[in-house]
């Protein structure tokens, strides 16, 4: 799938961002406030939106609210420059990443073609391959993951970091690493995204016997995910 929904109520800013979209092979649909938009993303027609902050009648924060309770499909935000309150929100209520406006079309794309490589493309080590670290169960072809059994219900980016993580299952992760290989980007010079999304995991991660959190801060080495 290579739809791309994208919500903004800039109408010329989605004309731009859309013919910069088509040209590189995308197909775009358009929606120009949150709830249009957001009935689109439920439509499963779409690989991932592209999702504004500021819009009239529904914000983008509860546009993705809305999307959330009900879909998993990638959504990188748009999010104004200074405005972190919304960046962390978006990422912990299940954005994937944020691009801060004014942004050109390129990098838009490149975020988007990073979130789809990671959740579109093809493990190299065959389709049976599974990761087991504890009572956690990875099945990355599936882009499933379980928990002593039960289902985790992850962001893509969230799912992306994890298998970063039990991959190096007992050794620390840099943050650097973790954004160059769970987001498709080097980490950039106080982005808290890495954090947030490693936050969320700890919530939806079960704990060890002794009640620690299985995933680790490392002082000045990175995030640890701990066998047992």
């Amino acid at each position: 799938m290579n739809q791309v929904l994208l919500i903004d109520d800039d109408t010329e800013l989605v004309g731009m961002f859309t013919e910069y979209l088509e040209q590189e092979g995308f197909r775009v649909a358009c929606a120009h406030d949150g709830e249009t938009g957001a009935r689109e993303a439920l439509s499963g027609q779409y690989a991932i939106a592209i999702l504004d902050v500021m819009m009239p009648r529904m914000n983008g924060i509860e546009t993705l609210r809305r999307i959330r309770a009900a879909s998993r499909i990638p959504v990188l935000m748009l999010t104004g420059r200074g405005d972190d309150a919304d960046r962390i929100l978006g990422l912990e209520l299940g954005a994937d990443d944020y691009v801060t406006k004014p942004c050109t079309p390129r990098e838009m794309t490149a975020r988007v073609r990073a979130i789809l490589r990671r959740t579109q493309g093809a493990s190299s080590e065959g389709p049976g391959i599974t990761l087991t670290v504890g009572k956690l169960t990875m099945l990355p072809e599936q882009r499933r993951a379980t928990w002593d059994g039960t289902p985790l219900e992850l962001t893509s980016t969230e799912f992306n970091l994890l298998e970063v993580l039990a991959r190096n299952a007992g050794r620390p992760v840099s943050k650097n690493d973790l954004s160059e290989q769970g987001l498709g980007r080097p980490l950039a010079r106080f982005d808290r995204n890495i954090d947030v999304h490693l936050s969320c995991l700890r919530h939806k991660l079960g704990t060890l016997s002794d009640g620690r959190s299985c995933l680790q801060t490392v002082y000045r080495l990175g995030y640890q995910l701990i066998r047992e």
